[in-house]
């Protein structure tokens, strides 16, 4: 069995090696202090005393503060801030004797589908250096699909977590929104964001959510839910599927999605029908006028005065448009209409899918409509945008949603999404278990 010690000293040679290539680390703590860590683990093993996570080595994202390490959310506004304390995701890693090896590249303030808008770099896709990650949490999937770590931590407001878990390979879940604690992370949109865990393996996934998760009395929206029964992973179940009947501009990734879940059914007897569910033309529109009005919002505390610079002043393109947006939507002459109308919006959709999962157990769809692009290609506004056409319904109803490597095309990885009601992630696991078995 490999000792922690050892594990960390193959991950920090791992990321010597390649992470100048890939850009994933903005940060990786110091060797002695992470030997350190990881002898106390060692030794608490052995004295069978070790918490849930312990051997764990875990990377986060740069917009989740962690004591002692820049929380500079991959922008040049914070480069210079470090955390002055831990959010509740780290402070429970951290009881549980999990690692955290180091922060992660991203889109800037988790403002992109790609990451290329962070301003140390864009990351590379470990599977094709050439091709885009995906984002914005591109180095915590990124960083699995390279080898860099056992998991990592990223948020996704819209999709920012499952869509890099869809290109690079990996298992990414979006937990329902309010099942775990937002407090220190520096969020995009306070109405649709969630911490979440990636990984290569559902088990240790479905571990570190369930560590995270629950109510924290410093995150007043945060609730309670089901502890995961880790028993029932992996056992044959009969799920009753909906499978989502969307347009997806590459027809080939609709194609290979719908053979892998026709290709379960037949080998686990599953029920499956094709659905539709109304407003989801509605959603990208929805969610980008929410996202403009509460991402303005939370950067005013950015001025320069108290930490970081002055955020227009030294901002990259992407962030200052959804600033310049915000602030165009909030004028006092528009009276906030558009704002609320769009969570009139969001409350429709939420209501379509309660409906849906009074029918289905679970639905699927594609995680990605598109293949990656390659690094530096100009790609309009619209088509960028629409990488997320597929994860923001699920995120506009607060429901958990999971994403599973399905297949490839052409060398591709290409990504399942399954979304499942509110608190039912235990579904979403045990459903992947057996997908992926």
């Amino acid at each position: 069995m490999t000792s922690t010690v050892e594990k960390i000293e193959k991950y920090l040679k791992r990321i010597e090696e390649k992470n100048k290539e890939f850009n994933i680390f903005l940060e990786v703590c110091s060797r002695e202090e992470l030997i350190n860590e990881a002898k106390k683990v060692d030794e608490k093993i052995g004295l069978g005393k070790a918490g849930r996570l312990a051997g764990r080595v875990i990377g986060i994202k740069a917009n989740i503060n962690c004591i002692g390490l820049h929380a500079s959310c991959a922008s040049k506004v914070l480069e210079d801030y470090y955390s002055t304390y831990d959010a509740t995701v780290i402070e429970k890693i951290k009881n549980e004797d999990g690692i955290i090896i180091g922060v992660l590249n991203c889109d800037e303030f988790a403002c992109g589908g790609s990451g290329e808008t962070s301003a140390f770099g864009p990351v590379k896709n470990p599977i094709n250096p050439k091709l885009i990650p995906g984002g914005s949490s591109s180095g915590s999937a990124a960083a699995i699909a390279a080898g860099f770590c056992d998991l990592t931590l990223g948020s996704d407001t819209g999709g920012s977590i499952r869509n890099p878990a869809s290109h690079c390979g990996v298992i990414g879940l979006k937990p329902t929104y309010a099942s775990v604690s937002r407090y220190g992370l520096i969020d995009l949109s306070m109405s649709l964001d969630q911490v979440g865990p990636l990984g290569r393996d559902i088990h240790e996934v479905a571990l570190l959510y369930d560590v995270i998760k629950g109510r924290d009395e410093k995150d007043s929206i945060s609730l309670e839910s089901k502890p995961i029964d880790f028993k029932e992973i992996g056992k044959e179940k009969k799920f009753k599927i909906g499978i989502l009947d969307i347009e997806v501009q590459d027809k080939r990734i609709k194609e290979l999605i719908e053979k892998k879940v026709y290709e379960l059914e037949n080998k686990f007897g599953f029920s499956t029908e094709k659905i539709k569910i109304p407003y989801l033309d509605l959603a990208v529109e929805t969610y980008y006028l929410i996202v403009y009005t509460e991402f303005f919002s939370g950067t005013r505390k950015f001025d320069g005065r108290r930490y970081g610079k002055r955020i227009e002043e030294v901002c990259g393109p992407e962030v200052l448009r959804r600033i310049i947006g915000g602030s165009e939507i909030t004028r006092s002459e528009h009276e906030g209409r558009a704002y609320y109308n769009s969570l009139k919006i969001k409350k429709l959709i939420e209501k379509e899918f309660e409906k849906v999962f009074k029918n289905y157990d679970l639905v699927i769809s594609p995680a990605v409509p598109v293949l990656p692009h390659k690094i530096g290609e100009e790609i309009n506004l619209e088509k960028m945008y629409s990488y997320d056409a597929l994860t923001i319904p699920s995120s506009l109803a607060g429901n958990c949603a999971i994403v599973i490597p399905a297949g490839k095309i052409d060398g591709i990885p290409i990504g399942m999404q399954v979304i499942s009601d509110k608190f039912c992630e235990q579904k979403l696991f045990d459903f992947s278990s057996l997908a992926l078995s």
